[in-house]
């Protein structure tokens, strides 16, 4: 009975701290690209070909949005032009309520259709009045994108209409740049957040618009974008708080499974999860020789010959890193150290570890003292100490015989 207990416990224990030890495996996802990035850190999460050109669709109406918030205010009036009238599903006038061209919006009404219905037709009227034109708005975009550093993103359409062309996508990880740049802008981070809103143009009557974000509210969602094209694919964006934390997530080119329309908000979720559950794992272990560095010394300080030493450097604490298959940068940075001074316990430089926009440094100590120096040169401080008492002893062999010498011409002279 006793033996049964014991053995009970045992793999009670051993269930216990393997079940720990074990990180929870990374999500399978329908997207063909989705990310998670940390906007405190800038840490990432998790990365599924996260650089790969991918048609954004609505998401696009982002960059819009944020280019709206840095040009005008939300008392500003825009005008609804003609072309305007031209666009598809979803338009506020095609879809909500009829406008004539030469109608205004508001800045603050613009923005709200904008992100929470998606309206195509406003995108359309903030890119003219801003631009003067669709083709000039998108320059204005593609500067936008240059300077927020998406280096794989080319916006051709202010709300991702892309029937026509094949020169407007971006990627998982550009998103992620826009989404801190949107989480910054207080005007566009308000308005992702709201659920519903009463909306008019200057003529009509007054309209309750609601995001199409499903995720809005729930497990710390704060806002997002949502988008589709038959190119693209369903796609979301979404930041999330949590514990302090704040996570940006985008899944693009999930599958739409209309009208249910479940797939890719189950896609974000499972990411969502994920990230905010991750465990960091070792990438490099404390203790473990990095690289070695060679230092030049004089085996006697100032006088002795020069020579040299390779130090092996190693790190007091891990590295660790979550598990995305990204390869981290090492730059090494050595002081200008003198070998005399080595010791375990003090640094002897940093080395930076970065991936993308995140970067994290850590001290590097050297894994040999001085005594070491003292070791490799034993054998030419013996022969130097021999060399030292031969001299010495031959100088004094020397002046004794001196001073006899003189003694005995003093003795001769008396």
């Amino acid at each position: 009975m006793m033996k049964k207990k014991v053995i009970s416990l045992a793999l009670t224990f051993s269930l216990l701290f393997s079940s720990t030890a074990l990180a929870a495996p990374a999500p399978e996802l329908i997207g063909t690209s989705a990310i998670a990035v940390d906007l405190n850190t800038k840490e990432i999460i998790y990365a599924k070909n996260i650089d790969e050109k991918r048609q954004p669709a609505s998401i696009t109406k982002l960059m819009t949005a944020l280019l709206l918030a840095e040009n005008k205010k939300p008392e500003d009036n825009l005008t609804y032009p003609q072309g305007a009238k031209t666009q598809p599903d979803y338009s506020y006038g095609l879809n909500v309520h009829p406008v004539q061209a030469g109608e205004t919006f508001s800045g603050a009404n613009a923005m709200d259709i904008l992100l929470l219905y998606s309206g195509n037709d406003i995108a359309y009227m903030i890119a003219e009045n801003l631009g003067g034109n669709v083709e000039n708005f998108s320059k204005l975009m593609n500067e936008k994108a240059k300077a927020l550093n998406m280096t794989n993103t080319n916006f051709v359409t202010p709300n991702g209409l892309d029937d026509n062309t094949n020169d407007h996508y971006t990627s998982a990880y550009d998103l992620t740049l826009l989404g801190e740049a949107v989480y910054n802008n207080p005007w566009v981070k308000a308005t992702i957040a709201k659920k519903t809103s009463e909306v008019k143009s200057s003529n009509g009557p007054i309209a309750v618009i609601e995001n199409r974000n499903k995720l809005l509210g729930i497990n710390g969602n704060i806002g997002g974008k949502t988008g589709y094209t038959t190119k693209s694919g369903r796609c979301l964006f979404t930041i999330y708080e949590r514990n302090g934390r704040t996570i940006a997530t985008v899944v693009l080119n999930s599958e739409y499974n209309f009208p249910a329309d479940t797939k890719v908000f189950e896609d974000m979720e499972k990411l969502v999860e994920y990230s905010f559950t991750a465990d960091k794992q070792v990438y490099l272990e404390k203790g473990k020789e990095l690289q070695s560095i060679t230092l030049k010394y004089k085996s006697i300080p100032f006088i002795g010959p020069t020579r040299t030493i390779k130090v092996p450097v190693t790190l007091h604490k891990d590295i660790n890193l979550y598990d995305t298959g990204l390869t981290p940068e090492l730059n090494y940075n050595i002081d200008d150290v003198s070998p005399w001074k080595l010791s375990a316990d003090k640094p002897v430089g940093k080395v930076d570890v970065k991936i993308r926009n995140y970067s994290e440094s850590y001290e590097l100590f050297p894994n040999i003292s001085k005594m070491q120096i003292i070791k490799d040169n034993a054998l030419y401080y013996i022969l130097a100490l021999l060399a030292l008492i031969i001299i010495v002893s031959s100088i004094i062999i020397i002046r004794v015989k001196f001073k006899r010498k003189k003694r005995r011409k003093k003795s001769l002279f008396r």
